[in-house]
């Protein structure tokens, strides 16, 4: 060692282990300092290459130099840098490989069609209904039960018809499957699907109805008091449901007219036997002339008018004369207003089979009733 004052920083140059250097270099020559402090003895110093030994972000190379990356040794925690002699091993060059081959461009049709877009539409918007479509277009939003549900309307009418032309008890047959058809088609026209309890304690209703009206002799007595006990029925059984509140409501208004209509519809059997044949058959007329592709108003002068045509032939055949043409025209009005209730907001297809099926019969059974009892 020497006398001489070596070069430091602060006062001290200690050990830094993030320097790495190769062999000695001898010693240095004195260097002036203003420091006084600097003055001391001197110490070997390194030559040799270093690094940062702060933090870097990451720079992420090109993707055709890290196709095939080698496994790195214990210098990885570095950066990847190892130097002969500190306990690593000279990484291994990588291995160059081919870039794969891109796929050739894609050229623009040359029919002058713009790719990636669909045939243009009126509304834009394929979320929206049926009925808001309808509406943005200027149609009418409201679809009217077709020629099918007609004809099946007809052909139940006319079922109804030549039964009360044979008996009370044959008239059960297809007012049943009538009052049926009526408490799951209003649950299906409110959008209740599937309501089990609701339609099935408006069928019970409509049973109990026609029991009653046949054990009573055909009173009409009958009708109002099995409305009023189905009606609390309804109440009670709505009060006991765990739904929220408006949820109940909506499912008490809609069973207590489900079974409304349903047993309303035992009015047939409560008829005379002449008036149930008229008021069945013309509205079987109307409903079907209803459906022809006519505008509404001319359709609808048209199905009254043969309504009462077929009123006043069925009259001529049954005794009832010229009241029968009377007696028609007023069925086929309530039947009308039935066929109207089940042609709101674009109903589905099950609800034409439906409702659009047994409302216009069903509506009608109150006015054969009562005008069959004025004319008869």
């Amino acid at each position: 060692m020497t006398d001489q004052p070596y070069q430091g920083y602060d006062g001290y140059d200690g050990y830094d282990p993030y320097r790495q250097q190769p062999a000695p270099q001898g010693w240095p020559q004195q260097q002036p300092y203003d420091d006084p402090q600097a003055a001391q003895p001197y110490t070997q110093q390194w030559q040799g290459q270093t690094w940062e030994t702060q933090v870097q972000p990451p720079v992420a190379p090109p993707a055709e130099e890290t196709a095939y990356m080698p496994s790195q040794g214990a210098g990885a925690a570095y950066g990847g840098y190892q130097e002969p002699g500190w306990g690593g091993t000279q990484a291994p060059a990588p291995t160059q490989t081919p870039a794969p081959a891109q796929a050739p461009a894609q050229t623009p049709p040359t029919d002058g069609s713009e790719p990636g877009y669909g045939p243009a539409t009126v509304a834009g918007n394929a979320r929206i209904t049926d009925a808001q479509r309808a509406r943005l277009e200027g149609r009418s939003p409201i679809i009217e039960p077709g020629v099918q549900p007609a004809g099946l309307t007809a052909l139940l009418g006319l079922l109804l018809a030549g039964a009360a032309a044979i008996g009370p008890y044959a008239l059960v047959v297809p007012l049943v499957a009538l009052q049926a058809v009526t408490a799951a088609g209003w649950f299906r026209l409110n959008g209740m699907w599937p309501a089990r309890q609701g339609i099935a304690l408006a069928f019970a209703g409509a049973l109990t109805a026609d029991v009653a009206l046949l054990a009573s002799g055909r009173t009409p007595a009958a009708i109002l008091g099995t409305l009023g006990v189905w009606v609390l029925l309804a109440l009670v059984l709505q009060l006991r449901s765990h739904a929220d509140p408006d949820e109940r409501m909506y499912g008490l208004m809609a069973t207590v007219a489900s079974a409304a209509l349903a047993i309303v519809a035992s009015g047939y059997l409560a008829s005379h036997a002449d008036a149930v044949t008229v008021g069945a058959a013309s509205v079987a007329v109307a409903v079907l002339v209803r459906a022809l592709p006519l505008p509404t108003p001319a359709s609808v002068a048209a199905s009254l008018l043969a309504a009462a045509g077929a009123g006043a032939l069925a009259g001529a055949l049954t005794g009832l004369g010229s009241a029968g043409a009377l007696l028609g025209a007023g069925a086929a009005v309530c039947a009308l207003i039935g066929h109207r209730v089940a042609s709101y907001d674009y109903p589905s297809r099950f609800v034409h089979f439906t409702a659009g099926v047994a409302l216009p019969l069903a509506a009608a059974a109150p006015a054969v009733y009562l005008l069959g009892r004025a004319l008869v």
